[in-house]
């Protein structure tokens, strides 16, 4: 199969472009925006539409800043260290989700402190919103034409602008399908079935962790730092000790919940 010969620019305003990667941000903050609303509403947080808002444009600045810094510092320190201002050129490229996640930790925890609202609760709330935007995200990378996997024979090979003459694995709608569309439900399963506070923080970044692990399988190395060990990706080396620490608290939250029900079955 050829990569369908998609324009990244959807609309020309004179010497602005707009592009589908771009779109895919904005769609996926105003649907965190709809999802933490309720989310809000029906935990009682007493968060307005106002409130709610300026929450989501403060987890934005978090994604874009704790991305790029990331991105810097775990993909490709040595280049920018010799080119410093190019950490500013976001419209070339290079964001990384661990170190946005960490932005977004840091953000929440601000905006948490300054209104007097449960850390926790925010998280929560936030976990069930981020895989939509995630999902849309590695849809753009789909679009562009980047972060393609590695060759493959498989019948959906598809043959990549820049990724050479051979077929190669779609991973940006492997993790589109697994990082958005499953790991949602996932979240959204678990925090109702099991409204522990902290319980769809844990379910979102074991679940990340562990799909982003798998699908590194699939996708072709970054160049300019290959397999650690002729094994793990960076991706992997990131995203495992995700898994093993959400794995390890939802275990230990389950056990407790498990105590405090048989304390209370025995009272009763």
């Amino acid at each position: 199969m050829h990569f369908p010969a998609i324009d990244p620019v959807f609309f020309h305003l004179g010497p602005l472009q707009f592009r589908w990667y771009g779109l895919m941000y904005v769609i996926g903050f105003l649907a965190s925006y709809f999802i933490v609303r309720n989310e809000s509403r029906r935990r009682n947080l007493g968060m307005d539409n106002e409130a709610v808002a300026d929450f989501i444009f403060c987890l934005a600045i978090g994604v874009v800043i704790g991305g790029r810094l990331g991105y810097v510092l775990f993909y490709d320190f040595a280049s920018y260290l010799a080119n410093p201002l190019n950490i500013f050129a976001i419209w070339q490229g290079g964001m990384s989700f661990h170190g946005g996640l960490s932005g977004v930790a840091i953000a929440g925890l601000w905006y948490s402190r300054r209104f007097n609202l449960s850390y926790i609760q925010l998280g929560d709330m936030v976990s069930m919103a981020t895989p939509v935007g995630l999902g849309l995200g590695r849809i753009g990378n789909f679009i562009n034409g980047e972060l393609y996997g590695r060759s493959t024979t498989m019948p959906w090979g598809m043959v990549f602008p820049g990724g050479g003459s051979l077929p190669r694995h779609p991973s940006q709608l492997y993790e589109a399908f697994l990082e958005g569309f499953v790991l949602f439900f996932l979240v959204r399963f678990v925090a109702r079935r099991y409204p522990a506070p902290g319980g769809a923080i844990l379910t979102f970044l074991g679940g990340y962790g562990l799909f982003r692990f798998i699908v590194e399988f699939f996708r072709q190395p970054d160049s300019q730092l290959g397999l650690f060990l002729g094994f793990f990706s960076m991706g992997q080396l990131l995203s495992l000790p995700l898994f093993i620490i959400a794995l390890v608290m939802l275990l230990w939250l389950n056990r407790k919940k498990s105590e405090t029900d048989a304390k209370i079955s025995t009272v009763s």
